[in-house]
């Protein structure tokens, strides 16, 4: 058996979207389950994501604090932001936010890692880079507005954000994950067998 997740799509008797909203919305499905029967699958559709875990020399991550609604807190993340245009390329994305939310290029990418978010709820697919090479934006900075307005910027030591996630004091999905899949590179060959910048994305397929 290969243990690799494979595109398959169930039979969809009706569907309707009873919200929609700024950036997402709410899909009801229909779907018919392998003995016949039919249920009702709501979830949300989410157009997709990046993010960038952006490693200095002195092997530091450059991290943001910013408040999330929905969970009450104000959270360490690295910097990430939605694909807004339908077929975007992801890296171009990324580097867009690196820029944004940070004021911060990289001369180096690689992707790190591609995950869903939350599969049995909402179809939002992340694809985390790895960004080195790091210097300031020389572009003029980005007009923050509603919540970044109030970030908060650090860098640090990849080995205390591990201590953090593990001790359960952090919890930005993009963040945990792509701080552990960075050690698990390492520990696996190094960053340089990591996929390209360019690499295919099925989940959110785009033009080069």
């Amino acid at each position: 058996m290969t243990i690799k997740d494979a595109p398959e799509e169930w039979e969809i008797r009706a569907t309707e979207t009873p919200f929609v909203g700024n950036k997402t919305s709410v899909r009801t499905d229909e779907v018919v389950m392998p003995d016949g029967s039919v249920v009702r699958r709501d979830y949300q559709v989410h157009p997709g994501s990046v993010a960038v875990l952006a490693l200095d020399d002195e092997d530091r991550v450059l991290l943001i604090r910013q408040y999330r609604h929905p969970v009450r807190q104000k959270l360490w993340e690295i910097p990430a932001g939605l694909l807004d245009v339908p077929g975007e390329n992801p890296l171009h994305a990324a580097q867009r936010e690196l820029y944004e939310e940070a004021h911060v290029k990289a001369e180096d990418w690689r992707v790190l890692t591609d995950i869903y978010t939350s599969p049995g709820g909402c179809d939002e697919a992340i694809r985390i880079f790895l960004a080195r090479g790091l210097s300031e934006a020389e572009e003029e900075r980005f007009a923050a507005e509603d919540e970044e307005i109030d970030l908060e910027y650090a860098r640090v030591p990849v080995s205390e954000l591990v201590r953090g996630v593990l001790a359960g004091e952090l919890h930005n999905a993009s963040l945990v994950v792509g701080v552990l899949s960075l050690v698990a590179a390492r520990a696996s060959g190094g960053v340089e067998g990591l996929r390209l910048a360019d690499a295919e994305w099925p989940a959110r397929p785009f033009e080069a």
